[in-house]
């Protein structure tokens, strides 16, 4: 299939950059006098880094796949084991540290993605970025799965994320891929992707409060 870009209206794609710099930009001031206290409970409740980073896949092209190093709040015991475990994280996860389930609850441990953000190399709503050693398994397994995420951006928050939370089987992936394909359908039309975008803040401010995030 082709990419998806080429049914997304250059205005469109415009607004969408504009929306991802203003809204990380008001996001990391909005909560950048919280991560001294995330931070400070994080080592408190564990040892090792404040931040984790990882590899993922960013915009995938016909010729081309950006790779971009995410950011996000430490959510598990620090050590090579977990570092090195590709496994999906499960509901009772004995990796996660207490700090961390909150924060996985929450949805906290996102937020400093509003980086990747502002940097580019994601956008504000989007599909899930996954790890490079996962896609091509994920590919072989199910048939267009990197199509769901070609000509956009991966996002801190989704349509997919919002209505299905993390992954922790292959038929947990198959279904949000549905949930990709549809939101990438909505980026053909500014008012339609507008719409759109404003339901998934909605919903995904939602929750953040009541501590919905799997």
């Amino acid at each position: 299939m082709p990419p998806i870009d080429t049914y997304q209206p250059q205005i469109t794609s415009g607004c969408k950059r504009l929306c991802d710099i203003v809204l990380s930009l008001l996001g990391l001031g909005l909560t950048l006098p919280f991560w001294p206290l995330i931070a400070l409970a994080i080592k408190l409740n564990s040892k090792g880094p404040i931040f984790y980073r990882q590899l993922r896949v960013g915009k995938i092209e016909q010729d081309t796949v950006d790779l971009f190093e995410i950011i996000k709040f430490r959510t598990m015991y620090h050590s090579e084991k977990n570092q090195a475990d590709l496994s999906w994280a499960k509901k009772a996860d004995p990796r996660v540290t207490t700090v961390g389930r909150f924060l996985r609850d929450t949805r906290i441990d996102e937020i400093p993605q509003f980086i990747n953000v502002l940097r580019g190399d994601m956008s504000f709503i989007g599909p899930r970025p996954e790890r490079p050693e996962l896609c091509g398994s994920l590919q072989n397994a199910l048939p267009f799965y990197l199509e769901r995420t070609a000509g956009l951006k991966p996002g801190l928050t989704g349509l997919a994320q919002v209505n299905h939370g993390y992954d922790n089987t292959i038929e947990d992936v198959k279904e949000k891929i549905g949930w990709d394909h549809a939101y990438a359908v909505t980026l053909g039309s500014p008012w339609q992707w507008l719409k759109m975008d404003c339901y998934i803040l909605i919903k995904t401010i939602k929750i953040m409060l009541t501590r919905k995030g799997q």
